[in-house]
């Protein structure tokens, strides 16, 4: 796969899709989990969705439960967690794992265009951002730690035309 659009994932309902639909779009994608830590991120995720997404902002949350089990439920488990926890209404995907064997070819991909600390492929933990530009370029990688407040500079620049 040579661009971020030739990846095909299945979304939370179940449905396959290419990335392709997001040409055009500044996308985050963000491996997530509703026991975790950091799971109040998904409250200002949705925050950065409702406030950037008519200016071509998509977020695009995948489910992993590879972190201390810390994403056990199913799908639909998943998403009504999400909804009624945290009005998430950006898109949500069917549950991958980010590392291992098993690794989602997006994420493998992410994780070669952008290494971690040190230069680390490896995803240390649940949410992890990864910043995509309107061409489908990775731009950055932000480990856990950086919350989506924090994001709103970036996010509002990499939204100017």
């Amino acid at each position: 796969m040579t661009s971020i659009y030739d990846f095909t994932v299945r979304t939370i309902d179940g449905v396959e899709q290419t990335l392709d639909v997001y040409k055009g779009k500044t996308l985050l994608i963000v491996n997530t989990a509703s026991k975790c830590g950091f799971t109040p991120q998904y409250e200002g995720l949705e925050s950065l969705y409702k406030r950037f997404s008519r200016s071509g902002l998509e977020i695009l949350g995948f489910p992993c439960n590879q972190f201390a089990n810390q994403e056990p439920g199913n799908e639909s488990e998943i998403k009504a967690f999400c909804s009624l926890n945290f009005g998430v209404t950006f898109p949500l995907f069917s549950k991958i794992d980010v590392n291992g064997p098993g690794t989602h070819p997006l994420f493998a991909y992410l994780k070669d265009a952008l290494p971690g600390t040190l230069g680390t492929r490896e995803i240390k933990w649940n949410f992890t951002k990864f910043l995509i530009d309107r061409d489908g370029n990775p731009v950055k990688r932000f480990p856990s730690t950086t919350t989506p407040e924090k994001l709103e500079k970036i996010l509002a620049k990499s939204l100017r035309p």
